[in-house]
């Protein structure tokens, strides 16, 4: 579903990736991890178009995403959830759940308020609630399913699990779980490997903008050494 070959990006004159490859299949969940100031969330933004220079190849779905602005590539059936969550506070619930609306997209879930109610019990228990007067997690919550509500075909979530409570960490994610369930392929940017282990079936690692490891999540978690030289703080 997504290729990812050679990519550079850069703001202003740092170099902050570096020659990276990537691929993601339909349905798949994959988690890209790291340390701080890897160049995780920057990873992102280049997909979505947010990046001012970028060079390589994306390809989703096999088109050549080069040159498309964020809301070609949203259309596109990219789906981006940014870490600081956006949501619009003077809204409610159902009026930020309305922003995102988009047609349904043939193969893939189509998402509507309701069933996103029965995906976040707690959004359906305050629909009519603007979101500033939500907590942090619920707001997350908003931010993932707002963009659900545009039907993509392939969701980048940029650390969901900053912040959360366990309790709404777990709740969050059984959601992600069941949206894979769904055949929503997911590209995970995360730094709680516990998280990402309930959810990711492929780990990629990222240090100083790179990809230093690619591989089975089920066997960077079951290799303590490896994984505390990757991403021990």
């Amino acid at each position: 579903m997504l290729a990812v070959s050679g990519l550079d990006a850069w703001y202003g004159a740092a170099h902050i990736l570096r020659d990276v490859d990537l691929a993601i299949g339909a349905g798949e969940a994959v988690a890209l991890l790291g340390r701080n100031g890897a160049g995780k969330s920057t990873t992102l933004r280049a997909l979505m178009g947010l990046v001012p220079r970028v060079t390589g190849t994306i390809t989703f779905a096999g088109r050549d995403l080069a040159g498309l602005e964020p809301h070609a590539r949203a259309r596109a059936g990219l789906g981006y959830v940014p870490e600081d969550r956006r949501i619009f506070s003077d809204l409610t619930v159902l009026e930020n759940l309305e922003v995102g609306r988009r047609p349904p997209r043939p193969g893939h879930p189509a998402w509507t308020p309701e069933r996103l109610f029965d995906l976040f019990p707690n959004l359906a228990e305050m629909r009519r609630r603007p979101g500033g007067r939500m907590s942090g997690g619920e707001q997350q919550m908003l931010a993932l399913a707002r963009t659900l509500m545009g039907n993509p075909a392939l969701l980048l979530l940029d650390e969901p699990s900053e912040g959360l409570a366990p309790r709404i960490l777990e709740q969050m994610a059984g959601a992600v779980r069941a949206l894979k369930a769904e055949g929503l392929a997911i590209l995970l940017c995360e730094q709680n490997f516990r998280f990402a282990g309930l959810i990711c079936d492929t780990a990629y690692v990222m240090a100083r903008g790179e990809i230093v490891h690619r591989g089975p999540f089920a066997e960077l978690a079951a290799d303590e050494a490896r994984r505390d030289a990757l991403l021990a703080v």
